[in-house]
């Protein structure tokens, strides 16, 4: 047998490390791409849960006289839903805006008012999950909110573009009225720059 010499030895060596590192990038994209499959399923069924709660929560709401504190909600906790019917938009409320909050829904904002109550609620959401529809909003779209209590219908009325400190847009307001935030620009890669805002009033 005729040995390897050491010229013969180091292409050898290359393609074993190309074929090593190929492979490793494949994994890591098969993986990648599994993980975010089960977060999109997650989604998705927490989105059919949510909407089962809503239900249960507005049937409960018809048959007692007692009014439902959204007040006493915990993180997470199912507070309505959002839509917005030109620009295909339909997701769960939810109580808080952690991670684990915002990657199966939006957030109402602590210290803003509630869902289906006077004052101006704040709703926060990703730009790379749900809230990338508010992309193609256009002022007097229509904006939903249904929560136990009812239907109550928002019309846009501004969209700005913010820093990240500007917490001015969710203060407080004795009209009835919705701020949506998410992160902008939509496509960004990284920690965004800016915040995306809509506000709209009650009609």
């Amino acid at each position: 047998m005729t040995p390897i010499t050491e010229r013969e030895h180091l292409p050898l060596q290359r393609n074993l490390l190309l074929r090593w590192t190929r492979n490793s990038l494949l994994l890591c994209g098969v993986l990648a791409l599994a993980y975010v499959g089960l977060m999109w399923l997650h989604a998705r069924n927490y989105q059919e849960v949510a909407t089962e709660t809503l239900s249960d929560q507005t049937h409960a709401a018809e048959q007692s006289d007692v009014r439902p504190s959204a007040s006493a909600a915990k993180e997470g906790d199912v507070l309505g839903r959002i839509e917005i019917p030109r620009v295909g938009m339909m997701v769960a409320i939810l109580e808080g805006t952690t991670s684990r909050t915002l990657g199966v829904g939006v957030g109402h904002i602590a210290g803003t008012a509630l869902p289906g109550e006077p004052g101006n609620i704040g709703i926060a959401g990703h730009r790379d999950t749900y809230f990338r529809a508010l992309k193609g909003i256009q002022l007097d779209d229509e904006i939903r909110i249904h929560t136990a209590m009812g239907l109550s219908l928002y019309k846009v009325d501004k969209v700005q573009i913010v820093a990240p400190d500007d917490i001015h847009v969710i203060a407080p307001s004795e009209a009835s009225a919705i701020t949506l935030v998410t992160c902008y620009p939509f496509y960004f890669i990284g920690g965004a720059p800016k915040r995306f805002i809509v506000h709209a009033h009650q009609e």
